[in-house]
């Protein structure tokens, strides 16, 4: 059974269903009122309704029954690994592989990966997540820490939260932005036409804000780097097309043309910035974009200025 402990600071006004479903992603709503219902879900020690609105200060326990089809087990998967010590693990997380495993996505993960690699991850997050503390989408690739101790895995945790980790990204966008850099400080909460994206809203919504920087400019395409102040789930996906420049291949989050022949998004975690658990010395990662960002940028700047 994995066991979460979380205490209401931001989020307090919404619904303790879509509170958990905010700080759980991979679990939904009717799922959660199950839990709820066999008294697996504790406001304060106390069992309370799915439409009870948390407050400030509330402690919520959740306790999930362990699914044996979703319990990880190594697999022989390559892993392109940037450092490694003691405390934590870098790793270049290819396109196309989910993090840990997920209802759809029961092995191949980088979880399955890791746990074939060492025995050394930190278990905070549970059998299903183990060294886990950030995550990339499926389709993004790029730079990721993993945590090989619960002591480091609360430092890094710590580090996210206060903000300050460094995250770059690169991504070509939709469209030719004007201003040279810019912030976009907008809200995002659950889509409520569809739960499975994320919006730009004001109802049951977090704070926000990603800060972009124009690399180059190409005659119906940019080429930004952008820099995370938050962590939200899709955040650059959702703000970049918030702002009518999505990104290139995202299919969930634009319907425009893809003239490259890329399946999904053109999105990489370029960099990350973090203090060492151990000694407090700043680090910082770098992962090199995948072949096909240098072929269409290549592409670009022979026939597209």
């Amino acid at each position: 059974m994995d066991l979460y402990k979380f205490i209401v600071e931001e989020g307090s006004g919404e619904r303790l269903d879509v509170y958990i479903a905010d700080q759980i992603e991979d679990l939904s709503r009717s799922f959660i009122s199950k839990l709820i219902k066999k008294g697996l879900i504790l406001v304060n020690g106390e069992v309370k309704k799915p439409k009870y609105i948390v407050k400030k200060g509330d402690l919520i326990q959740v306790d999930i029954p362990e699914r044996k089809d979703l319990e990880p087990y190594p697999e022989d998967i390559p892993l392109d690994i940037i450092y490694e010590d003691d405390d934590i693990i870098v790793v270049n997380k290819p396109k196309g592989m989910v993090v840990h495993p997920a209802p759809g996505s029961p092995n191949k993960t980088l979880v399955n990966a890791l746990l074939n690699y060492t025995n050394h991850l930190s278990d905070i997050n549970g059998k299903i997540r183990p060294g886990i503390v950030h995550r990339l989408d499926k389709d993004t690739s790029g730079v990721l820490v993993v945590a090989k101790n619960n002591k480091a895995h609360m430092d890094i945790a710590k580090q996210l939260k206060e903000r300050s980790i460094k995250r770059i990204y690169i991504a070509f966008v939709h469209g030719v932005l004007n201003k040279d850099e810019g912030v976009i400080d907008a809200p995002i909460g659950r889509n409520p036409r569809n739960r499975l994206k994320m919006a730009v809203t004001h109802i049951n919504s977090k704070e926000a804000i990603t800060r972009f920087k124009v690399l180059e400019r190409f005659s119906k395409y940019t080429l930004v780097e952008l820099s995370l102040y938050t962590g939200r789930t899709h955040q650059i996906r959702v703000h970049l097309s918030y702002i009518n420049h999505p990104v290139v291949g995202d299919s969930l989050y634009t319907n425009r043309k893809n003239e490259f022949g890329i399946k999904t998004q053109m999105l990489h975690a370029l960099k990350l910035g973090l203090k060492s658990p151990s000694t407090g010395q700043y680090m910082e990662f770098e992962a090199k974009p995948l072949d096909e960002f240098t072929k269409v940028l290549e592409m670009l700047r022979k026939n597209d200025r």
